[in-house]
């Protein structure tokens, strides 16, 4: 086997010669680390592998992923095993995103990450991680090639959700993103119904919910020297009927403010008085404008992590404390 990328080559290798693997995916998972997860389940399970694949919290899959191939090999966190040959990692910059699963990664023979976060620890002891990546899902997708495992309709699907939810129904691209997008739907999957079912759909409950969070925006046109913040909160009163993957999608509306070119949602905890989780977006900052500002680098100093233009964190305090916080550390 020889691809010209010993990551690749130290990841296929770790796959071969497991006999046991759980498939671990990131807290509050979204449709990239479950597609990611159950892709490689459903081609571990086709070798005849014993797989698990598990999330720390919340105790249900969000809905819209309930329908990917694959599922049944979803299991809670206290079905899965202590000890395996390889743990794999997926989606996750760090072990702490593993939640109360991280200490899962201990009973591995091997233990592998799998992640196209640029702020990725390579906590593994092989790391398969690629920036430039839109998606795990496709590193994943050059990872089963590299395996010579063949991609069918199913494992397609699964590849396909994480492809259309992290490019933003493919506003974000690189070369190659579109090529890899029309191999998956050549398998016969319907893209339009797993990007509506992924992206366009929420329950009633979802509308009176924007109604409240939005009525809490603010805009601080002079943070980041003249960029501009538009921010909001999601407090716990506002989110009774709906799931995470609703209170996620609160950001996508915020980050389109033209006066501001970042974009921070403030969600509080259910069940932890005074932790907030942070979301931040950041764009193209206006005409001839090259770069947005990388809220990567602002997250990781404030504890957490992510990419050049989508990150987050999680932070404690008052609604004045934690914005406060944010502001000083974008400048």
């Amino acid at each position: 086997m020889t691809n010209g990328d010993p990551g690749l080559d130290a990841a296929v290798e770790a796959l071969t010669g497991a006999r046991s693997v759980t498939v671990l995916c990131h807290v509050q998972p979204d449709a990239d680390t479950i597609g990611s997860g159950l892709a490689l389940a459903l081609v571990l399970h086709r070798r005849g592998v014993p797989v698990w694949v598990s999330f720390a919290e919340p105790a249900e899959l969000p809905a819209s992923m309930r329908t990917l191939p694959g599922v049944t090999h979803l299991v809670p966190p206290d079905e899965v095993p202590r000890a395996v040959d390889l743990v794999v990692a997926v989606d996750c910059g760090s072990a702490n995103r593993l939640g109360a699963l991280a200490d899962r990664l201990d009973g591995a023979r091997t233990t592998l990450v799998v992640d196209h976060h640029r702020s990725n620890t390579r906590f593994g002891q092989l790391n398969l991680v690629d920036p430039s990546a839109e998606s795990t899902t496709s590193v994943i997708a050059r990872l089963l090639d590299a395996w010579g495992e063949p991609i069918d309709a199913e494992v397609a699907h699964c590849l396909y959700a994480g492809l259309v939810t992290d490019t933003g129904s493919f506003r974000w691209v690189r070369p190659g993103t579109h090529q890899l997008a029309e191999r998956l739907l050549a398998t016969g999957i319907d893209g339009a119904e797993i990007a509506r079912a992924l992206l366009d759909t929420h329950p009633f409950d979802w509308l009176p919910m924007l109604s409240r969070v939005l009525g809490s925006a603010r805009l601080e046109p002079g943070a980041r020297g003249g960029t501009g913040l538009a921010y909001a909160f999601v407090r716990r009163d506002d989110v009774t009927g709906v799931g995470p993957e609703e209170i996620e999608s609160v950001i996508d509306i915020v980050r389109t403010t033209a006066e501001a070119g970042i974009a921070a949602v403030f969600k509080e905890s259910r069940t932890v008085d005074g932790r907030w989780t942070v979301s931040l977006r950041s764009r193209d900052t206006g005409p001839g404008a090259r770069d947005g500002v990388d809220v990567a680098e602002i997250a990781t100093a404030l504890g957490g992590g992510g990419h050049r233009y989508a990150a987050g964190y999680t932070t404690h305090g008052g609604p004045e404390d934690v914005v406060r916080a944010l502001l000083v550390a974008l400048g």
